[in-house]
């Protein structure tokens, strides 16, 4: 796999009927090792190693319904109350972060309202963080540790 701009990490990887598998520790299961899936769990690794976030409000692949069909957000993480904080999308590092790619993002977005979203190819990042109310969307320099942000997702 390709290297990140993200700290590496000691992956449990194996190898079954001609495929490549990594174990995804959020949802304690093999999962088919794609590029988009090696940005993911580096990604959520760096969040929760080097900036605090809790292993356990982190929700991987979680459901959603838009303009009535089934989608799924690559991560989004909780408070510790429960309310929904970040919307994480993740990209294969081959695909550019685009208008089209924060687009996407956004309307996930609309089912979770959380006041951060995040994008990554695993090469570059982009957070921004969203004021529900005014609808105003501020750009960040850096992703916010866990600390700083936790109480944010209460409305």
């Amino acid at each position: 796999m390709v290297s990140l701009n993200l700290p590496p990490f000691e992956f449990r990887l194996s190898q079954k009927d001609g495929k490549h598998y990594i174990f995804d520790v959020f949802r304690k299961i093999p999962v088919v090792l794609t590029p988009e899936e090696w940005v993911r769990q580096h990604f959520l690794m760096w969040l929760v190693n080097q900036l605090g976030y809790p292993k356990g409000l982190i929700a991987v692949e979680t459901a959603l319904k838009y303009n009535q069909m089934q989608k799924r957000a690559d991560a989004v993480v909780y408070t510790k109350t429960g309310h929904p904080l970040m919307l994480i999308e993740c990209k294969a590092p081959h695909i550019k972060i685009t208008q089209q790619t924060f687009e996407q993002a956004a309307s996930y977005n609309f089912a979770f309202k959380t006041r951060y979203l995040v994008l990554t190819n695993g090469l570059d990042h982009y957070c921004c963080r969203i004021d529900l109310e005014t609808k105003k969307i501020i750009y960040l320099q850096n992703i916010p540790p866990y600390s700083e942000i936790s109480e944010e997702g209460i409305l």
